[in-house]
């Protein structure tokens, strides 16, 4: 099933932030992971990335690899796992709500 693109857009944000929480990753990683659940192209997440890097949300280190040139990892700072924090109160929040208004309009006529 596809999936409306600015649904996508409105979500990828968390997505990547509740990702780098759990585990530090790098870029190609972060797109197959959030792919598993939604598919995105490379080319929406590494703007998407700089920002948070800009933003002071993220920091990144580079690693050795054994599969080729080293990686950029990417690392929640405390600012960005505050800024999650706020995003998941709210995603949790709209996704109520949303819901809600759906049943009641399924319901009411």
């Amino acid at each position: 099933m596809e999936i409306n693109v600015q649904f996508k857009k409105g979500v990828l944000e968390l997505c990547v932030l509740v990702l780098i929480h759990r585990k530090e990753r790098y870029g190609f990683e972060l797109v197959q992971q959030v792919s598993n659940y939604v598919q995105v192209a490379e080319g929406a997440l590494y703007p998407l990335l700089r920002r948070l890097v800009t933003e002071g949300r993220c920091t990144t280190y580079l690693q050795e690899s054994t599969e080729g040139p080293p990686r950029k990892y990417y690392k929640l700072t405390e600012d960005g796992e505050q800024y999650m924090n706020e995003m998941l109160k709210e995603w949790n929040q709209f996704v109520s709500d949303v819901s809600s208004l759906l049943e009641d309009g399924a319901t009411h006529e």
